[in-house]
């Protein structure tokens, strides 16, 4: 063929329209493969109505159940899960699924651990898959591939969609690539001018633009909860408070059940079972110790921190997310629950005795404080005072066989079997508990010879759980009509509760006030109410007041000061419900401010003479009010006002972190003795102005104002401040003096002593930071 002959054939009006009409058939192909991510339940008329009740057999019960199967042969258990958070939740659910008879057993809460602590996100893993390009590695390609399935799956129970800002555009598109029809929302390029009307708090120095992609983010303590319900709904048998002490074997040295103590009441019985799963996260070596006195750990737990900060840190539905920073660690702030979450640290650590909590050190915090300041606007100053909570979970990393430190270690899962029968599963993350349960109870069935027993293979892809079938994005609006409640609580409850939400608002009392007509909240500010309280009680096997600030609703996490402040009120509430003694209620707020205390809350403040020490909502306090307790429990009414105890605290000074910079009064009592002070400007001098905006203090005079102030006003903060705490070169009129002198000193006043050792700081991999604890 001759070149004019190809030229006329190439250029033929047949061959354009054959090249158009593919052109636009890939490129609408290839938007719908993209475009058509996993959708959302269409409201129908059912969502507007509760939906069939349910109610779930009470903890004596369950407790009843697991002593039943030590007593009679006939009661034995198929399986006994020892662990209560994601990962033996998720197993409970799976083989309950299937048909086998499953007890599960958690010696705290459920979720009470690394479960409740993590980074809330639901995701497939960016830096998986850059790694997997970059160093052509298959299996981190799998794991890209597995999680981005497991995502699916999981988003339409408890999950929310969460855009992230990002500057990894390359690895961003070929994750929405990768992720095909199961990808939630395209991820597109932001301008400077567009990331920053989208995310205005960001710094604009040094921003050319960002990477806006998808991945989701829940609220993991209430989805710990809703695997539970669903797993006793399908007829497991579920105890909170039930710790395993000892491991029963036969004459062949083959496990054949476990000896319980409910951590409540301090009976133990025992359990038959005929197959044992280890599900305990970074507490796994503790159990594979009782089982085999000479076992090696298998587990590296690595302590992560989070903070928590107002709202107005990050927009309501954008987060930042940067896997790949100048010195290798990855940091984040998130919107959630009403604040925005950031982190994360990557320490070793120890596993805490049983009961102990992990707290945050104050130089991790300041740290992450640091590193959140280098993306933010020079005009956001980032305070001590605006931390709300802070706290530390512990990862369990599968050991790598050496030591030093676990800045290497991964979130890949373990599934193994000891001589004995035990099946352990150790490793893994929040967003593949459901294949590493499927993993897991497929070894069981194997190893203890189940098959015969079981209806079938794992179901739980398409398996509802509790909560989920009658909910869908507008069935809040049902709550708002139905019962008068307000319209963040309305959604606060359909978000976290499903179509659970109707029982809660059925047990909301009246406000006594135009609007809301229900829905008393337990902190003003935050979405919570009572009737929450008495849901968790009721329906979710809630045993302690922190059971309910921390992970049945968040408050705990989203502010520590708000849930110290409704302490008395639930302790009250959950008194009239399970008849707990004066003695109980005192032991329960002692144990509320200690926990507290591992969310950032100084210690000092749950006992200082202005916090609550009263559980009457009436008001009446002290003694008085004890007193009055006294005589109402004379004549049966239990669960009215009781003091605080008073436990012998070393001596401190109290430190309340204020979200304000100043006190009430406090910027016209600087005014004053700034006036003092201050002399006019040259420029008022000349023109005769005295105005205080015309006034400026000299450099020399600022220690002396400080301190005639800290004279003045005692307690405010301001007491035995040197002038290293602030640095200033020039004269400054009124209003740098605040907000330059006086704004940071009240930070550096909050400040609690930091330990002297330093922490050297590891690169931290998102794959484990960014989609765990």
């Amino acid at each position: 063929m001759s070149r004019a002959s190809l030229r006329r054939l190439l250029l033929s009006r047949r061959t354009l329209a054959y090249v158009t009409v593919s052109a636009v058939t890939v490129t609408g192909g290839g938007y719908y493969y993209l475009s058509s991510g996993p959708a959302h339940p269409t409201s129908t008329p059912e969502t507007r109505r509760p939906p069939p009740a349910w109610t779930p057999p009470p903890r004596q019960a369950m407790l009843a159940a697991l002593q039943r199967s030590g007593n009679s042969p006939e009661e034995e258990f198929d399986l006994l899960v020892v662990g209560g958070g994601a990962t033996g939740a998720g197993v409970a659910v799976d083989a309950a699924s299937r048909g086998l008879r499953v007890a599960l057993v958690e010696r705290n809460d459920f979720s009470s651990g690394t479960s409740s602590k993590s980074t809330k996100l639901v995701h497939g893993g960016v830096r998986y898959l850059q790694k997997a390009v970059m160093e052509l590695d298959y299996e981190q390609y799998k794991l890209v591939r597995e999680a981005l399935h497991e995502r699916k799956i999981f988003l339409p129970h408890c999950a929310l969609s969460l855009a992230y800002a990002s500057h990894h555009a390359t690895h961003i598109q070929m994750y929405d690539l990768l992720a095909g029809k199961e990808n939630m929302e395209s991820s597109y390029l932001m301008s400077k001018g567009k990331a920053l009307d989208a995310f205005p708090m960001l710094k604009s120095e040094g921003l050319v633009g960002a990477v806006v992609y998808y991945d989701g983010q829940h609220n993991d303590a209430r989805m710990n909860v809703a695997l539970i319900m669903t797993a006793v709904k399908l007829g497991a048998t579920a105890a909170n408070y039930c710790g395993v002490t000892d491991l029963h074997k036969n004459a062949e040295g083959k496990l054949i059940g476990a000896k319980v103590k409910d951590e409540l009441t301090g009976r133990e019985f025992n359990v038959r079972a005929k197959g044992i799963i280890n599900a305990t996260g970074p507490y796994t070596d503790s159990l594979l110790s009782l089982n085999k006195p000479s076992h090696k750990p298998i587990v590296r737990p690595s302590s992560g921190i989070h903070i928590t900060l107002p709202a107005y840190y990050a927009p309501s539905r954008m987060g930042l997310l940067d896997p790949a920073t100048s010195d290798g660690r990855v940091i984040f702030f998130l919107p959630w629950e009403g604040g925005v979450v950031a982190g994360t640290t990557d320490t070793p650590a120890k596993v805490n005795a049983q009961g102990e909590e992990v707290t945050a050190p104050e130089d991790e915090v300041r740290w992450v404080m640091d590193e959140v300041r280098k993306y933010l606007s020079r005009d956001i100053r980032v305070r001590r005072g605006d931390v709300l909570s802070a706290w530390s979970g512990l990862r369990p990393l599968i050991s790598a066989g050496g030591k030093g430190g676990t800045e290497g270690l991964v979130r890949n899962h373990l599934v193994r079997v000891e001589e004995s029968g035990l099946v352990t599963i150790a490793g893994g993350k929040w967003t593949t508990y459901r294949a590493m349960a499927e993993e897991t109870v497929d070894k069981a069935v194997e190893v203890f010879g189940l098959a015969d027993k079981v209806k079938g293979n794992c179901r739980t892809e398409d398996l509802r759980l509790v909560g989920s079938d009658g909910w869908s994005r507008n069935m809040f609006i049902g709550l708002v009509q139905r019962f008068g409640v307000d319209t963040d609580v309305a959604r606060q409850l359909s978000d976290n509760y499903g179509d659970r939400a109707w029982t809660v608002c059925a047990l909301a009392e009246p406000t006594d006030e135009q609007w809301p007509l229900h829905g008393v909240r337990l902190s003003p500010n935050y979405p919570y109410i009572e009737a929450e309280v008495l849901y968790a009680t009721r329906h979710e096997y809630a045993c302690t007041a922190i059971d309910v600030l921390a992970r049945r609703t968040r408050l705990a996490f989203v502010n520590a000061q708000a849930a110290l402040a409704a302490l008395p009120r639930v302790i009250e509430i959950m008194s009239k419900e399970l008849g707990w003694s004066r003695a109980h209620q005192r032991e329960e707020y002692e144990r509320g401010v200690k926990f507290l205390g591992s969310m950032g809350l100084a210690l000092d403040a749950g006992m200082s003479p202005s916090s609550p020490n009263t559980f009457a909502r009436g008001g009446i306090s002290g003694w008085l009010g004890w007193l009055e307790g006294g005589l109402w429990h004379l004549v049966g009414r239990a669960g009215l006002p009781v003091p605080a105890a008073a436990p012998a605290l070393p001596a401190a000074p109290l430190q309340t972190y204020s979200h304000a910079k100043l006190e009430a009064g406090g910027v016209d009592a600087l005014k004053e003795v700034f006036s003092r002070h201050a002399v006019p400007s040259p420029e008022a001098q000349v023109h005769g102005a005295t105005t205080l905006a015309d006034m400026r203090l000299k450099k020399a005079e600022i220690p002396n104002v400080l301190k005639e102030f800290a004279s003045e006003w005692p307690g405010l903060g301001y007491e035995g401040l040197r002038e290293a705490d602030y640095r200033i070169a020039m004269d400054v009129d009124f209003d740098e003096f605040v907000e330059q002198i006086c704004g940071a000193l009240k930070d550096v006043s909050m400040v609690p002593v930091a330990k002297k050792t330093k922490i050297e700081r590891k690169r931290i991999p998102v794959e484990k930071s960014g989609g765990g604890v």
